[in-house]
């Protein structure tokens, strides 16, 4: 299968994610928080820009938004309870968005935690989450509750196994240093890490994931897990009575790793 997901780098470790139709000639483009990688795509790959997505209102993800409707006026759909701009199309749990060119229809969900508003896109085996779930990791809990950002992760969770996470930033190897902390034993996260250092060495992309590889490697999406919790209790010293209070006390220990 061909990806039609391409990712542009942008400042020091953010993605922004072209979609392109099937003659990549149109592309759409996900949280594009800075406008220059994505006009420099559209010049010298003879691209039309067709529509532009964002997951949540920070700068590192809208911040392009303005100039780039100002020299493409296309459709900006995005989460109707936070405030940006140039939204044409706010949209909420449930609704879908229609991207014509590239054939694709995306439903969207409401993943809070990370800001009050966020929302994932979901459709063909894709997840653009944003900042919600990163490979081995999640976002940090700025606008939300603990909470809030364990039932967002718990939806994604519940997708197929072969759904390939889209999310906006490189921090992959950092977030598996950390699981390993959490899980020294977990074989496979072992197996994810040094694989995934060859790649950074290599100045490789390590996206996208899967939901798939996230379950047995991510320590947000395995609370549940004896041995989470087990060393959750260890860093924080007390006893945890439910997977949101090893989740928040899994979240706490990475906030300071």
């Amino acid at each position: 299968m061909i990806d039609p997901a391409f990712p542009l780098r942008a400042f020091r470790d953010n993605y922004i994610w072209a979609l392109h139709d099937a003659q990549k000639r149109r592309v759409c483009v996900v949280d594009p928080g800075d406008p220059d990688p994505v006009l420099r795509f559209l010049k010298q790959e003879k691209l039309e820009l067709t529509g532009i997505l964002a997951t949540h209102h920070h700068a590192d993800h809208v911040g392009g938004i303005a100039r780039l409707v100002k020299e493409h006026p296309v459709p900006v759909y995005g989460p109707a309870k936070e405030q940006i701009p140039e939204l044409t199309h706010p949209l909420g749990e449930g609704d879908k968005v229609r991207l014509e060119a590239q054939d694709l229809e995306l439903e969207v969900l409401e993943v809070p935690g990370h800001t009050a508003g966020h929302i994932a896109y979901v459709g063909h085996q894709m997840l653009f989450c944003g900042d919600t779930l990163f490979a081995g990791g999640c976002g940090r809990i700025f606008e939300g509750t603990a909470e809030q950002m364990y039932a967002s992760l718990c939806k994604l969770a519940e997708l197929d196994n072969p759904t390939r996470v889209y999310c906006a930033h490189e921090y992959t190897q950092n977030n598996l240093r950390f699981a390993i902390t959490v899980e020294p034993d977990n074989t496979a996260v072992w197996e994810r890490y040094t694989h995934i250092r060859t790649m950074r060495a290599n100045d490789e992309i390590t996206l996208p994931s899967t939901i798939g590889i996230e379950l047995e490697t991510n320590p947000f999406l395995r609370p549940d897990i004896a041995t989470v919790k087990r060393s959750a209790e260890q860093h924080s010293g007390r006893k945890l009575t439910s997977d949101v209070e090893v989740f928040a006390a899994v979240r706490a220990w990475k906030d300071d790793f």
